[in-house]
C-alpha cells in the first residue's frame, strides 16, 4: 500500500467513522470501533518494527490520556459519556497521517503555524474567551522549540484542529466551557487543543528515540 493511498484511507476513516458514530443509532459506534481497529491492526501487521513500536506506544499513551482528560479531569465528554473504543486507535491513525504528511510541508510551516495562531490565542486569553488556550499554546511552543520532530508537531497541530472542529460540530464530543479544577475558560473546541496531540507525539517520538534510536522526521 502506497503512502498516498494510506493517507486517503485514514482521512476517509476519520471522516466517515465519526459521521457513522454520530448518525447511526445503537450500532454506529460499534461499526466505527470495528473498522478503525481492523485498519489499525492492518497497519500494525504490515509496518516495519519502528512503525509497529510507534503505533503501540501511541495507542498506550492515547488510551491513558483519554481516560484521564475525559473521565477523570472532565475536560470534555463523549456523547455516550464513555471513551469510544475507536478513539485510541484513531489517535494512532492521525499520528500515522501526520508522519506521512510532515515531510511534505515546507520549513516555513513550522514558524507560520504558531505565529498565526498566537494572534488568536492572545486575543482569546485577554478577552477571557479561552484562558486555557494560553497554557495549551505554551505547551505547543515548547514542543516546537525543544522537540526534535518540529514538522510533525506543526502538522499535527493543524490536523488535530481540523478533526476537533469536525468532531465537535457533529456532536461526537463536547468540551466543557469551564475547565474543571483550574476554573479557566475554554471554547468548544479550544483552538490550541492540538497541544495535547503534540504532547502525545512528543512522548511517542521520545520513546522511539530511547528504544530503537530512530525518530520521525
Amino acid at each position: 500500500m502506497t503512502d498516498s493511498l494510506k493517507s486517503i484511507i485514514i482521512v476517509f476513516l476519520l471522516i466517515i467513522g465519526l459521521l457513522i458514530d454520530q448518525k447511526i443509532e445503537y450500532y454506529g459506534q460499534t461499526i466505527t470501533n470495528i473498522v478503525t481497529w481492523l485498519f489499525f491492526l492492518h497497519l500494525l501487521k504490515k509496518g516495519e518494527r519502528v512503525v509497529q513500536i510507534s503505533l503501540i506506544l501511541c495507542l498506550f499513551y492515547a488510551t491513558a490520556g483519554e481516560l484521564f482528560l475525559s473521565l477523570v479531569w472532565g475536560l470534555y465528554e463523549y456523547r455516550l459519556y464513555n471513551v469510544p473504543l475507536f478513539v485510541p486507535p484513531g489517535h494512532a491513525l492521525l499520528f500515522t497521517l501526520g508522519i506521512l504528511l510532515a515531510p511534505k510541508v515546507p520549513h516555513w510551516f513550522v514558524v507560520a503555524v504558531p505565529l498565526i495562531t498566537a494572534f488568536y490565542v492572545i486575543f482569546a486569553f485577554l478577552s477571557g474567551l479561552d484562558t486555557m488556550g494560553g497554557i495549551l499554546f505554551l505547551t505547543f511552543l515548547i514542543c516546537i522549540v525543544f522537540g526534535k520532530a518540529k514538522k510533525l508537531y506543526a502538522t499535527m497541530f493543524i490536523l488535530s484542529l481540523i478533526l476537533e472542529i469536525y468532531g465537535t460540530a457533529l456532536g461526537n464530543w463536547t468540551w466543557k466551557m469551564s475547565v474543571p479544577v483550574l476554573g479557566l475558560t475554554t471554547t468548544n473546541p479550544p483552538v490550541s487543543a492540538g497541544a495535547f496531540y503534540c504532547l502525545l507525539d512528543l512522548l511517542v517520538v521520545f520513546s522511539i528515540d530511547r528504544t530503537v534510536g530512530k525518530k520521525p522526521s
